[in-house]
């Protein structure tokens, strides 16, 4: 059975979310929700940039920072750094946060 949703709140100020990045895009946009073979969710998202020298992955942080209208330093990678999937941690309201993703997808 699918996860329903790739994020969760792992404290009121902290959102965690799962995300599949797909760089060298024609666009940056945030695609929705994607289950994966093994049944977890992700969040699908590509960008424009390459995935050379973390240029990706600072991309994937900006777009989701102006996306959810928190500081770009709000955003940030903690774990798959040269993984497809990736998981960020994403300061503040986790709550509002969580409703924002929601309402994109």
């Amino acid at each position: 059975m699918p996860q329903a949703l790739p994020w969760s709140e792992r404290s009121a100020d902290l959102l965690a979310v799962r995300v599949r990045l797909s760089p060298k895009s024609a666009f940056d946009r945030i695609e929705g929700i994607e289950h994966l073979s093994d049944g977890s969710s992700v969040l699908k998202v590509r960008v424009r940039a390459v995935p050379q020298d973390g240029e990706a992955n600072r991309a994937l942080c900006q777009l989701l920072a102006k996306s959810l209208a928190v500081g770009a330093s709000a955003v940030e990678l903690e774990s798959g750094a040269t993984a497809r999937v990736k998981i960020l941690a994403i300061s503040g309201d986790a709550a509002a946060l969580a409703a924002k993703l929601a309402a994109l997808c």
